[in-house]
């Protein structure tokens, strides 16, 4: 999947911990959702939203599938 926390986290000034502690969770787990590595559950992902003030939609997008 795909997201744009990284853009939308820079453009308000918040490094990976800042926005790790607004959310309860820890910074290698920003990491991890901001490189692909790892899908927040829901309840995350609604947390997220809410914290850009924005639908989980615009934060995530689903990598294209190939063609066969």
């Amino acid at each position: 999947m795909q997201n744009s926390l990284p853009e939308r986290r820079q453009a308000r000034g918040w490094s990976q911990q800042r926005l790790a502690e607004e959310l309860g969770v820890s910074r290698q787990t920003i990491l991890s959702i901001e490189k692909g590595r790892f899908d927040p559950s829901l309840p995350l992902a609604f947390r997220l939203a809410a914290v850009f003030g924005c639908h989980i939609e615009e934060l995530f997008t689903p990598e294209a599938e190939p063609e066969q």
